[in-house]
């Protein structure tokens, strides 16, 4: 019987440009030569928030000074078992070194060019291409020719990640918007994925399916598509979405909602309970707005999920890398 996990802290220092630092493990060490997230042994009794100031300092030589629980993922390697404590850091005092590491470069996750890679890592390098805001779509309320133009501006700011979830609409019309909104994202680079319905998400060529709470409850294994999200209201939805191999899950609702009016929310403090050792990134939703960008990732989320608020004019996230 394997013992209880060594839990280590650590550091995903991410610049302005989006681009994260890795470094190459020393000659001393098992996996020597493999690149790796910087971060070390948490000492018994240590805040994992003090434990991860300690190691950046020793390995990098810099000092944290802004940084945000992210996720937590075990991991079993046939000398040790780990439970890695992730943290996104966005701000620092110095320029980081090697000093413990080989070398240290700064790569961009999706497209990295470093080889080999700690086999620990390759999942989180993918939750780090998923952006801050994750945008659902309005178009029932805003009506399709209004909601597609301010999409448009939005893809052409920045946006990224979209749900398409349109419960009104018959569905003739959810996919018929569907094609024009995966071909709108398709032309700015963004991601998409559709509520739901993992067929016409293939049909469409969509990038993923979001499974409700409902199919999540329901569901033998993930949808065979290159993404897939989970809508979780509680740590026992969060556990069958982690078991069933999600790449993240939306998590609330936080406060009160026109779009559920019936739910209770969670407000922040169970939220950050919930989220707390999550092994996938969480957004934060329900009843959420851009400027609640900064407090979700202090309780944990990766970003913000949106309805009403990823379409207000003039508003989006101000991401804290920037």
């Amino acid at each position: 019987m394997m013992s209880a996990p060594v839990d280590v802290a650590v550091a995903v220092l991410i610049r302005s440009d989006g681009a994260a630092l890795l470094a190459q493990r020393p000659q001393t060490k098992v996996y020597s030569g493999y690149w790796e997230f910087p971060g070390g042994k948490i000492e018994p009794g240590e805040p994992v928030p003090e434990a991860l100031k300690r190691e950046v300092r020793e390995e990098l030589g810099i000092e944290v000074e802004r940084a945000y629980p992210w996720i937590t993922r075990v991991f079993v390697y046939p000398h040790a078992k780990v439970r890695l404590h992730f943290y996104r850091v966005y701000a620092w005092r110095g320029e980081p070194r090697a000093v413990e590491h080989q070398a240290i470069a700064w790569q961009h996750p999706d497209a990295i060019e470093l080889d080999p890679l700690l086999p620990a890592n390759g999942p989180v390098i993918r939750s780090l291409m998923l952006p801050s805001e994750y945008a659902i779509t309005h178009a029932g309320a805003l009506g399709f020719e209004l909601f597609l133009s301010k999409l448009e501006a939005r893809l052409r700011g920045g946006l990224k990640l979209i749900q398409i979830r349109e419960k009104t609409l018959a569905p003739q019309a959810v996919a018929e918007f569907a094609r024009r909104v995966t071909a709108l994202a398709r032309a700015h680079g963004a991601k998409v994925l559709v509520n739901s319905d993992a067929a016409l998400a293939r049909e469409i060529g969509a990038d993923g399916v979001h499974l409700t709470a409902e199919q999540l409850r329901g569901a033998l294994s993930r949808p065979d598509l290159p993404w897939c999200g989970a809508s979780c209201h509680s740590s026992e939805e969060l556990r069958s979405a982690e078991a069933l191999g999600v790449d993240f899950v939306v998590l609330g609702p936080v406060r009160a909602t026109p779009s559920h009016p019936s739910a209770v929310p969670l407000g922040w403090e169970r939220f950050q309970e919930i989220a707390a050792g999550a092994a996938v990134p969480v957004y934060a939703l329900g009843g959420i707005f851009p400027s609640d960008l900064e407090q979700g990732m202090s309780c944990g989320a990766h970003g913000i999920a949106m309805v009403r608020g990823s379409w207000r004019n003039g508003e989006k996230p101000q991401d804290s890398s920037v």
